[in-house]
């Protein structure tokens, strides 16, 4: 990872921003469930394209609703995947700063990494 920065706070960002979409997807999934339901006969009765059409709603209210959850996996997988990212990314960068301060109190005067005390 050297000389790849990685800005976290947009990564935390995206996180918020998936947040949100997956809480208006949940609008568009009970809209879509619930308040699109055409029951037999509601666009009329004793013609001969009846039958079809209200077929053709069912048929549109499911593909509706398959494409709303394939979304809301997308989203969720997506949503998952940044937040592991994040995680590693904050764990690489707790790492390489403990690294940094322990090395930064074991460097000294000294090979050996110990301090030494001035001669009188």
């Amino acid at each position: 990872m050297r000389g790849l920065r990685v800005d976290l706070s947009e990564l935390e960002e995206t996180v918020r921003k998936l947040g949100r979409l997956t809480t208006a997807m949940g609008d568009s999934v009970t809209k879509s469930r619930y308040s699109t339901y055409l029951p037999a006969g509601a666009l009329g009765r004793g013609f001969i394209e009846q039958e079809e059409l209200h077929a053709a709603h069912g048929e549109m209210k499911a593909e509706v609703e398959e494409i709303i959850g394939a979304l809301e996996g997308l989203i969720e997988d997506f949503g998952t995947k940044t937040k592991q990212v994040h995680g590693k990314y904050q764990d690489a960068d707790h790492d390489a700063k403990y690294r940094i301060e322990v090395s930064a109190t074991r460097s000294g005067p000294g090979t050996d990494g110990r301090r030494r005390e001035p001669h009188e």
